[in-house]
């Protein structure tokens, strides 16, 4: 486990993830938040950008299931 800190409005956070997805949390933290204070606003906007991404990228895991599907009934 890894410890990652980031502050918002002035109180400091600690998290505890897994080496492997610690790589990939700091890169994602540095891309969306300032070193020192991050206010409220900042959290909201990364929450909705991560909320779009997620949204985007069931609908292409959707797109695929129904194109796995289509290939498997023709098949048959």
């Amino acid at each position: 486990m890894k410890k990652i800190s980031i502050s918002i409005a002035a109180k400091k956070y600690d998290i505890s993830v897994s080496e492997e997805f610690a790589k990939v949390f700091e890169r994602e933290i540095e891309e969306t938040f300032v070193q020192g204070n991050n206010d409220i606003k900042t959290l909201l906007s990364a929450y909705v950008k991560k909320s779009y991404e997620k949204f985007l990228l069931e609908k292409e895991i959707e797109n695929i299931d129904k194109k796995i599907k289509n290939i498997e009934l023709k098949r048959f």
